[in-house]
């Protein structure tokens, strides 16, 4: 299953991590970064490794940690467990994650576990990360990559307006490096207004048809409407099924009287593989 909804968790709050499993996420964070206090990180570090082989247990979520960029070896050590889907690094650029590689392996090597259990999922917040988005993309283990809008709009002098058209440019740019990695669609940024979910629900439409597939949520009530964007429709997928049985009986026209060709197709098996992907599982 590829993750629609990723709820960030603080790592050192026990009573946010015992909760989130029933947040409705897809997948959880445990952050050990931007939510946990500079005085809390050794906290945040134990706990997470202690939660992170309940959370993924066999009915549990996945679960996934987000470093910080200047303290990768302390954090990797602590929370690369049995368990762990992988970590988040943020501020990716190729220098830290090569040396994201190398802790991971040697964490593999720690545990006994085969090599490339632990992903990335590469966060892209500054110039140079958009710059060699393509090489990010194209890293050791990242099989997805993400944005930091906030991070980067502060970096670039950017002053984006509710619907951060001035992000947009970026966006395709990430979108373009994730399809010629051949990684997975990538993943949106936060929404920081937590309560406005008719916001929510409007900038992930946005995500959706700008090439993402998941976006990261700050409140468990932002699971559930990110969920439902990433989602086609019974409708869609409907009719997505019947251009493929079309194409298949060689009819070229669909109900509409439009032209069927492969391109319309592509879209169409993609449709289907996200509503199969948002099945539930038995």
């Amino acid at each position: 299953m590829s993750p629609r909804s990723y709820l960030y968790v603080p790592a050192d709050q026990d009573d946010k991590v015992a909760k989130a499993p029933g947040s409705g996420a897809d997948a959880l964070i445990l952050d050990l970064e931007d939510s946990v206090p500079p005085d809390r990180k050794a906290a945040a570090r134990e706990n997470a490794a202690a939660a992170i082989p309940a959370l993924s247990g066999p009915a549990g979520v996945e679960v996934w940690a987000r470093i910080n960029a200047d303290t990768p070896e302390a954090d990797v050590a602590a929370v690369a467990v049995p368990g762990l889907a992988g970590i988040v690094v943020p501020k990716a650029e190729p220098p830290l994650l090569a040396l994201a590689d190398l802790l991971l392996t040697r964490a593999e090597e720690a545990h006994g576990l085969r090599s490339g259990t632990f992903a990335v999922l590469a966060l892209i917040e500054s110039a140079v990360g958009v710059a060699q988005a393509e090489r990010v993309a194209a890293a050791p283990r990242v099989t997805r990559l993400g944005v930091g809008e906030a991070d980067l709009a502060g970096e670039l002098g950017l002053r984006p307006g509710p619907a951060r058209e001035e992000l947009w440019p970026i966006r395709s740019r990430i979108v373009v490096a994730s399809a010629v990695a051949g990684i997975l669609p990538p993943v949106g940024p936060v929404e920081t207004a937590v309560r406005d979910l008719e916001l929510l629900e409007s900038g992930t439409r946005t995500l959706l048809r700008q090439g993402f597939r998941a976006r990261t949520a700050l409140s468990p009530r932002q699971s559930p409407v990110i969920n439902e964007v990433f989602t086609p429709s019974a409708e869609e997928t409907e009719e997505a099924g019947d251009l493929v049985r079309r194409l298949a009986e060689g009819v070229t026209l669909d109900a509409r009287g439009r032209f069927i060709d492969p391109a319309v197709v592509r879209s169409a098996h993609e449709v289907l593989a996200r509503a199969a992907n948002a099945a539930p599982r038995p």
